[in-house]
């Protein structure tokens, strides 16, 4: 028959079976505690290196559009550099793109006083479209 512990045997056994309980929560804690702080410190890490990449790009484009400006003031048209295999910088594209949405909104918005049709042509002779030829 299996011996009975006396009552002081019965606590310190069940003190020694929730110590290790309460380290393996706490080492459990520590983990997921762990987790939130390499989550926090990657996201911190990856949008301080998304903006030092942005800055390069943008470092690198604004010398782009320095280079082709240099070009044309040398005398090659955009054109010729076209040709050559050199087309206008990006950046300088979504610049006048920019602008040619906030002029086109500008215009939509009251300033104008006639609704445009496909064919209209403005003060300047223009077209806004190409006609379409059959």
């Amino acid at each position: 028959m299996a011996r009975v512990p006396t009552p002081e045997e019965a606590l310190e056994r069940a003190r020694r079976a929730q110590e290790q309980r309460l380290k393996a929560i706490q080492s459990l804690a520590d983990a997921r505690q762990r987790i939130v702080d390499v989550r926090e410190e990657t996201e911190r890490e990856r949008a301080e290196l998304e903006t030092r990449i942005a800055g390069r790009i943008s470092d690198a484009e604004r010398g782009d559009v320095r280079a082709y400006n240099a070009a044309l003031t040398a005398g090659w048209s955009a054109t010729e550099l076209r040709k050559i295999g050199f087309p206008e910088p990006e950046k300088k594209k979504r610049a006048a793109r920019a602008r040619r949405r906030t002029t086109t909104a500008t215009e939509t918005n009251g300033t104008t006083s006639q609704p445009a049709t496909e064919n209209s042509t403005h003060i300047t002779g223009g077209t806004d479209h190409e006609p379409v030829t059959s």
